[in-house]
């Protein structure tokens, strides 16, 4: 799980978020795991890849991020 790449677990996370959120939280441990071993702070996402990429889709993916711990931010 630590052998991912930021990229890698981000991509991991698109796929689970199209796949009915399917392991979510395993992907999410691992996008952390990479983060802390990376030194990056937020998590950066393309709201184009995401299944609801709403406002309020955004705000649920953010505020359930932020309770395992990852602050998500969004690509312009």
């Amino acid at each position: 799980m630590s052998d991912l790449s930021l990229n890698q677990a981000i991509d991991n996370i698109y796929a689970s978020i199209n796949n009915d959120n399917e392991d979510i939280d395993l992907h999410i441990a691992a996008l952390k795991a990479a983060m802390v071993r990376d030194g990056v702070k937020e998590a950066v996402f393309d709201p184009g890849k995401l299944a609801q990429s709403n406002r309020q889709g955004r705000k649920i993916m953010q505020s359930y991020f932020r309770q395992k711990g990852v602050k998500v931010s969004f690509a312009s």
